[in-house]
């Protein structure tokens, strides 16, 4: 179903969230998949190494600097548009991760919660993007999702999510924008395979992002990175660290005027 520019604006306002459907091809989500599946692998190794391992099952974080599809994907960003107009300007990445959600495991993910900690009343701080890697159904665990508590400042008993909340089902290259203020969860997997995602947040130019992507990168890789990866990654809204840095005419800031 294709919806117009208004009603997009309506279900984001009203329901917190919006499904665009077959925006990735199949060729596409199948190396973005097997990419994450690489990546959870390399990351996992770090969560058992550092103590950190348990609840963390089938999640990884942090879903770049190994030069593959999903570099390419902040490189080319699906959906940017959408992504400028909730915010009304420009974006930086905040977090971006991968979900393969094995049967059976409980995450922390699994309890209901909200993407940003800060209650805004209406000012939009941070956007969450679902990218379905997997068909996502009931049975496999779509992510449920409280239409509407992005506009309630208290967050709902277990009870009434657990009885409220809908499941956002669908196919394999869909993508889902949601407010990250919308309390949502994963739920159990009863399937017997995967159900694999890449979950990202973009806010505003002046919050933190959960990695310092300029430093996060290697040094040698940032000339290469196209004009979109250098927004999304915080390249133009760097802070100064050192007063010769602070005093340059607009064109050298590293914090730039389009930014706020």
């Amino acid at each position: 179903m294709t919806l117009d520019q208004s009603e997009i604006d309506e279900r984001i306002r009203t329901r917190g969230w919006v499904r665009f459907e077959g925006v990735l091809d199949a060729d596409r989500v199948a190396v973005l998949a097997s990419d994450a599946e690489a990546l959870y692998a390399v990351r996992r190794d770090v969560q058992v190494r550092n103590g950190v391992a348990a609840n963390m099952e089938g999640t990884a974080h942090h879903a770049l600097g190994l030069n593959n599809s999903l570099d390419g994907l902040i490189a080319d960003m699906p959906l940017l548009d959408q992504i400028e107009r909730f915010f009304d300007g420009k974006v930086i990445l905040l977090n971006f991760g991968a979900t393969l959600h094995p049967p059976g495991t409980t995450a922390y993910t699994h309890k209901p919660h909200r993407d940003v900690r800060t209650w805004s009343n209406g000012f939009r701080l941070s956007l969450n993007m679902l990218i379905l890697l997997d068909d996502f159904t009931i049975e496999n665990g779509a992510t449920r999702l409280l239409e509407g508590s992005h506009r309630i400042e208290a967050m709902p008993s277990a009870d009434q999510f657990a009885a409220q909340a809908i499941s956002l089902t669908g196919r394999a290259g869909d993508i889902i924008l949601f407010d990250s203020l919308a309390v949502h969860s994963a739920a159990p997997n009863r399937s017997k395979a995967l159900r694999r995602g890449l979950t990202l947040c973009f806010g505003r130019p002046f919050m933190k992002p959960q990695m310092d992507w300029p430093r996060f990168l290697p040094v040698e890789t940032h000339d290469g990175l196209t004009p979109t990866a250098r927004q999304l990654l915080g390249f133009h809204a760097q802070v100064p660290s050192t007063v010769e840095d602070y005093y340059q005419p607009p064109e050298n800031w590293a914090f730039k005027a389009d930014q706020i």
